[in-house]
């Protein structure tokens, strides 16, 4: 059996069992990477010791043992959020704060921008957008070849899924233009072409550009959609932030900013959701 395979029999099996099974068992998982020396558990560590020097070492440990246990949540929900019926996943939603004010902002006609960075569980946080607006998706084609999974799942609630190519660039805009939305991951670390550096917890931080230039082109809204885990299974809580109007009227330093600054504000929130396991950081400016 090659990766692949195994990969997505291992999301149909979880996908056979109720939430606070999977997360329990996620949970458990985590509670093992806590305790013997694996590659998510050291980036995490440096990540957190990186981001969060004002905090004591103590702090430190009790954070990167809670977020292991949310990261093995991650892992095993992502069965249940692509192979579920779309309302049963969206029936898990047990409250939504700050919709009203995304949809003003989307009544002055020139789309908008739903940021879902790797906080919480992401994949609720864009099936809920894209199931009450017409919603364009961007998304990094997976290294694992389940990119026709990932993809039904991301479309199943109305939603149009369209790869980091030039083809999918170009429908983003086309998107825009017909003043729809569209969802984008915030905090990848793009190609180097593809980004600047901006703040991130006082770190310089590899961050796209294509999101804030496409802010800045149609001047639409950009808000931050956060689907918060709840404890025990008991579903998610959805929250939507808009970004300031520097994202979309200042320049393209001053918008990528405002995209960390945002999602920094996120996380601090629930900082044992974020994915620190991702390597953040791995483009650093070049050496004079």
């Amino acid at each position: 059996m090659n990766r692949r395979d195994l990969v997505v029999r291992l999301l149909r099996l979880s996908a056979c069992f109720p939430l606070p099974v999977v997360h329990a068992v996620g949970a458990f998982i985590g509670w093992l990477l806590s305790w013997i020396p694996n590659k998510p558990k050291r980036i995490a560590a440096t990540n957190i010791a990186r981001c969060l020097p004002e905090w004591n070492s103590a702090e430190r440990d009790r954070l990167l043992r809670s977020n292991l246990a949310e990261t093995g949540k991650v892992m095993l929900e992502l069965g249940p959020l692509w192979l579920w019926d779309g309302q049963r996943v969206l029936g898990m939603i047990q409250s939504v704060t700050g919709e009203e004010s995304w949809q003003a902002a989307l009544r002055q006609g020139r789309g908008g921008i739903a940021i879902t960075p790797h906080l919480g569980a992401w994949e609720v946080s864009g099936l809920y957008v894209s199931s009450r607006y017409p919603t364009t998706i961007l998304y990094r084609p997976s290294r694992l070849g389940i990119d026709e999974l990932i993809c039904a799942g991301r479309e199943r609630a109305g939603g149009h899924t369209v790869a980091t190519d030039s083809a999918g660039v170009r429908a983003l805009y086309k998107a825009l233009q017909a003043t729809e939305v569209l969802g984008i991951l915030p905090d990848e670390d793009p190609d180097r072409e593809a980004g600047i550096f901006a703040p991130f917890f006082g770190q310089p931080a590899h961050t796209m550009v294509l999101l804030s230039r496409l802010a800045m082109k149609y001047r639409c809204p950009v808000c931050l959609v956060f689907a918060e885990r709840l404890p025990k299974g008991q579903g998610y809580r959805l929250r939507f932030d808009l970004l300031p109007n520097t994202v979309s009227e200042g320049s393209l330093e001053a918008s990528v900013t405002t995209v960390n600054a945002a999602v920094e504000q996120a996380v601090r929130r629930r900082p044992e959701q974020y994915l620190w396991a991702y390597k953040r950081f791995k483009t650093q400016p070049r050496q004079v």
